[in-house]
């Protein structure tokens, strides 16, 4: 089966990370069993996945990135990623239209007012900024001036990792320095004034203290997502639940380096009450292997990009077709053929 095929990849490596074969090497093998199992069985790949939690959970919502700043971008922006996330809409199809469209607005706005409406590595928007925060500003007024003011919040992903050296966060595009609590204090301050409802690694994977004064702070208000703090790593994983770190785990495969791994550390961070977040990389093709996995572990959201390529797209469509798979259309009467984003 799939554990063993894994168990196996990981003896031929011989090492806990995958450094001999590479994990690049290794999962693209996993996941290609796992899809010929599916096809073996007769099921999508998300019911062989997940079984009865693929078909029985609700669908992922989407955290659409549609503005980039850090690495992923050139310009002088900071945080890494400002998302949108349609988490007052229940309908799949009806979540990514209204990202779209907010997506959309955004553009207009910022042609508007004589911003660059270049996209970065994740296809969302990379305009040259006076400050941060205007990208929620400007975010925020997309998301009114599309009708869905009520329905919309507000994700970062800040990869303040990036920033972290010795026990400072040097904030290097806006030349800004800030201490564990400093940058604690930061993030509070725009939760009180935008309707945010995720930050994810929002201090470094190493600042173990601070994550747990930030858990104290905001974790009863708003997912704090691990991503470097946890690298989909089940030891890290119950590190965290252990000490109190972050109330979710971004989930990308690639970091485990096999489907099994994957699954083991999403199964542990559920088991602690977290959410999960499946995730795509900045760097990425039309595969969309994330999506059935999504739905296979039951997670509450995806990010998968904004809807201007076709690698980002491409997870979206196969979310259509699971929805249609499992039935969720049928009320309105919508194919397959129908849930489609054309590019």
């Amino acid at each position: 089966g799939q554990s063993e095929l894994d168990r196996l990849l990981r003896e031929l490596d011989g090492t806990d990370n995958f450094s001999c074969l590479g994990s690049n090497a290794v999962l693209p093998v996993s996941i290609a069993y796992a899809r010929a199992c599916a096809v073996h069985y007769g099921l999508p790949l998300f019911r062989y996945l997940g079984g009865i939690i693929g078909e029985a959970s609700p669908m992922p919502c989407p955290m659409m990135n549609v503005l980039n700043g850090g690495a992923h971008s050139k310009n002088n922006i900071d945080i890494q990623e400002f998302m949108i996330v349609p988490n007052g809409i229940g309908d799949e199809t009806e979540r990514v239209r209204a990202c779209s469209e907010v997506y959309a607005e955004l553009g207009d706005i910022l042609s508007s007012k004589g911003y660059a409406t270049s996209v970065g590595d994740e296809g969302g928007y990379a305009p040259m900024l006076e400050r941060d925060d205007e990208a929620l500003d400007l975010i925020f007024a997309a998301i009114s001036e599309a009708g869905y003011g009520d329905t919309v919040s507000l994700a970062i992903d800040a990869a303040a990792s990036e920033w972290f050296e010795g026990c400072k966060y040097y904030l290097t595009k806006r030349e800004t320095k800030y201490s564990s609590d400093e940058l604690i204090s930061y993030w509070t301050s725009l939760c009180r004034k935008y309707p945010i409802i995720s930050i994810e690694d929002g201090l470094g994977e190493d600042d173990g203290d601070g994550w747990n004064r930030l858990t104290h702070a905001l974790g009863g208000e708003i997912m704090l997502v691990g991503d470097d703090l946890f690298v989909t790593n089940r030891s890290r994983v119950r590190d965290g639940i252990e000490n109190d770190r972050g109330n979710a785990l971004l989930i990308k495969p690639n970091q485990a380096g096999t489907v099994t791994d994957t699954i083991d550390a999403a199964i542990t961070a559920r088991g602690a009450g977290y959410e999960l977040i499946a995730s795509h990389r900045s760097g990425e093709s039309e595969d969309a292997f994330i999506s059935d996995l999504a739905v296979a572990l039951g997670a509450g959201f995806i990010k998968a990009g904004a809807p201007c390529r076709g690698e980002r797209v491409a997870k979206y469509n196969r979310l259509f077709e699971i929805g249609a798979d499992r039935g969720e259309y049928e009320s309105g009467n919508r194919t397959k053929d129908a849930c489609r984003i054309t590019l």
